[in-house]
């Protein structure tokens, strides 16, 4: 049998393969889209769950009874209650502050503004009230508006009858807290003669009858003023 060499034989080349665009009625179509619904309903709640915090206003500041609060005086914070209802003690940053709000107690730094610490100037009970403190006992850098801690320490007399004192104690914690300082003139200009400085505190008419008691009840009391801040 004779075989022609010459004559080159190829093998038949398969049609090509297109891809096609999945159709409407695709079941992987259908498929990825409620998967791409689901994450996102899912993921919409788990933000949503994480966000419960609410603005509230804290005090950027120490501040004392009689201080005036105004927008100056005030940061928002985000918070999260662990009780719904105790929001209703604070103002949130979508609360409108009235113009003439004070203080009625001391309030510090980074504390939220609590609803219970704060009053109208116009029927507030805050009273001024001088001390004359030794130099030595109260910070040079205290001015008007610096917020204080009052201190007594009562003098300790000898046992052998000895009327001088011979130590000191301290009557526990502050006998002022947290108070405003409305005025304090430079020692040349108070009782320079006699070495003491005056300063005129913002004390609310209750706190301001027990210091009166405690003063009244020492012993020599001596009077140290400790500057917050």
């Amino acid at each position: 049998m004779a075989t022609d060499l010459g004559t080159s034989t190829t093998a038949p080349t398969p049609p090509a393969t297109r891809a096609t665009t999945p159709g409407w009625r695709d079941p992987r179509l259908w498929v990825g889209l409620l998967i791409v619904a689901v994450s996102v309903v899912a993921g919409a709640r788990l933000l949503s769950a994480a966000d419960d915090t609410v603005p509230v206003w804290s005090v950027a500041t120490d501040m004392g009874a009689g201080d005036e609060v105004g927008a100056d005086d005030l940061v928002a914070v985000r918070v999260r209650f662990a009780d719904a209802s105790a929001l209703g003690g604070y103002f949130t940053a979508d609360d409108e502050l009235p113009a003439d709000l004070v203080l009625t107690r001391g309030v510090g730094a980074g504390e939220l503004l609590p609803r219970a610490a704060v009053g109208s100037a116009a029927d507030g009970d805050t009273l001024q009230v001088p001390l004359a403190v030794d130099t030595e006992q109260v910070p040079g850098s205290v001015r008007a508006g610096s917020v204080v801690d009052v201190y007594l320490v009562a003098s300790t007399v000898a046992q052998t009858g000895d009327p001088r004192p011979t130590g000191a104690r301290l009557r526990g914690g502050p006998a002022l807290s947290a108070v405003t300082v409305v005025d304090a003139p430079p020692l040349q200009e108070s009782f320079g003669a006699t070495g003491k400085r005056q300063l005129v505190l913002a004390v609310a008419e209750p706190d301001a009858s027990r210091f009166f008691r405690l003063l009244g009840a020492s012993e020599s009391p001596v009077i140290t003023v400790v500057r917050r801040g």
